[in-house]
């Protein structure tokens, strides 16, 4: 019995992976200037860093539901499970993260706050390099011939 082949993920749920993804990094490189704000003497700078922990919980919650819709929005076929399983360790690891940072094991905590926002990342990086299906009313070709660019990857003709 074989698998569904693997879809290229549809376009509205690709593009709301990517936002979250987005968001999620955003979120992740403030916690890192909040955190070194803190480790400066700005201890204000504690509170704002555990809001926005409890706001990077909420992205990837949203980036999690994200990498479900691009894995199951096709009906007959299956889009890609790299986002899912990426957006799923991802949340994992946010919320062990403020559950160390709660306790105050402030070695861990850091350790794997480097690993996580390195992590983020490379889920951003990945969300960002999924092929973007084109817009179902935009023609595949140019019609009137104005020199619009090639879709990547795709053939290239070059003028003699």
């Amino acid at each position: 019995m074989s698998s569904p082949p693997v879809a290229p993920a549809p376009r509205r749920p690709l593009i709301l992976l990517r936002a979250s993804a987005t968001a999620l990094a955003v979120l992740a490189l403030l916690q890192t200037l909040l955190a070194g704000s803190y480790l400066n003497g700005h201890y204000d700078s504690l509170a704002l860093h555990g809001t926005t922990a409890t706001a990077m919980a909420a992205a990837a919650l949203c980036q999690l539901a994200a990498g479900v819709l691009v894995r199951l929005a096709a009906p007959d076929r299956r889009g890609p499970l790299r986002p899912l399983g990426l957006s799923a360790l991802l949340t994992s690891a946010v919320i062990l993260q403020i559950a160390v940072g709660y306790q105050r094991a402030l070695g861990l905590h850091v350790v794997l706050g480097v690993l996580l926002v390195s992590g983020i990342l490379f889920a951003l990086v990945g969300a960002w390099r999924l092929p973007l299906p084109a817009r179902a009313d935009t023609p595949a070709v140019d019609p009137d011939g104005a020199g619009l660019l090639p879709r990547p990857g795709g053939p290239v003709e070059v003028a003699q």
